[in-house]
């Protein structure tokens, strides 16, 4: 029986199919886009995927990816190095970093704790935030986790690590978005609106 599918064209799909989020029709679709596109499109591809690879390190102050260590924010002489934010991960820094309103340094943790998934506090970047803690210099710890079961298990181990060490800890506040219904709000999120309400 012969094979329906060029060698070099299964082997891309399925390298494809490994990534997350894309399943094999997504797979599919991508290896016939390359498939037809140009040898330059094709070769800045696979250029963009190595140096990926090899031109991207972690920061060993923050554990941000970089191109340098220390990376730009920790290098920065106009950041707040006495106000560390912590992230579950590096696309988390984007995040805040869009919104130009934190102008203190990060630390990325690399994941949440998770013992359903096998994830515990040694396997994330929390040693490496306790060093930081302990070093001095820091004024806050800005608890950023993701806010559902493993961020606030996360932010709770944080939190009691770090909380006898002289620093204040806080949490990201949590409420209703913007141009959301109230109607259509969830318990736990209004309940979190409330408690954390401020004066006009």
């Amino acid at each position: 029986m012969t094979q329906a599918l060029a060698r070099p064209l299964a082997r891309l799909i399925d390298e494809l199919s490994k990534l997350p989020g894309v399943g094999p029709k997504t797979a599919q679709r991508l290896a016939y886009h390359i498939l037809r596109a140009s040898m330059s499109d094709a070769d800045a591809l696979a250029a963009a995927v190595r140096s990926v690879k090899t031109d991207l390190r972690y920061c060993s102050t923050c554990w941000n990816i970089a191109e340098t260590d220390p990376c730009a924010v920790c290098a920065a002489d106009d950041r707040d190095k006495t106000v560390v934010c912590v992230v579950e991960e590096p696309l988390d820094v984007l995040a805040i970093e869009r919104t130009g309103q934190f102008k203190g340094v990060y630390h990325v943790l690399h994941g949440a704790i998770s013992p359903v998934n096998g994830v515990r506090p040694d396997d994330l970047k929390i040693a490496a935030l306790a060093v930081r803690v302990r070093a001095g210099g820091i004024s806050e710890i800005i608890l950023a986790t993701n806010p559902n079961l493993e961020g606030e298990a996360t932010a709770m181990y944080i939190g009691q690590l770090v909380g006898n060490a002289g620093v204040r800890v806080t949490r990201l506040a949590r409420g209703l978005p913007m141009g959301g219904d109230l109607e259509y709000a969830d318990e736990v999120t209004v309940s979190r609106a409330l408690e954390g309400r401020r004066a006009l």
